[in-house]
């Protein structure tokens, strides 16, 4: 696959998230993993997705709606989750479309170091403040 990925990186796809796909390496930080994640829905990757999950959430396993195509990733905001930290958070927000419809997930994703690497733990909406 040569064309740009989906993470919304200006790297082809295979230089990108691919690598981290296959587990070749492993993303370095919480925003970095949270690309690739998002990356992995795009291309249908449940088993990187479920790789990528604490153990303490992850669920025993991962259906991906076939008929949801992720279209672009957009990061609004980050706390730690750097290359020093053992815990984050990416605020993101997740185009699709479905069944002809666009649409979008904002979520506020927590995520945290299991074994050395950066794992997901949850995700919530955002509240609304007035």
């Amino acid at each position: 696959m040569s064309a740009n990925c989906p993470c919304g990186s200006a790297q082809p796809y295979a230089e990108c998230c691919g690598p981290l796909h296959r587990g070749e390496r492993s993303a370095g930080t919480a925003e970095l993993l949270m690309r690739s994640r998002f990356s992995a829905f795009a291309v249908g990757d449940a088993a990187y997705l479920l790789r990528t999950w604490h153990s303490r959430t992850r669920p025993a396993r991962l259906d991906l709606d076939a008929q949801r195509r992720w279209t672009r990733l957009e990061i609004i905001t980050t706390v730690k989750g750097g290359l020093f930290d053992t815990d984050g958070i990416v605020e993101f927000r997740a185009h699709y479309r479905d069944q002809g419809r666009d649409g979008a997930q904002h979520e506020r994703s927590r995520f945290a170091r299991e074994h050395g690497g950066w794992v997901y733990l949850s995700g919530q909406s955002p509240t609304r403040r007035t």
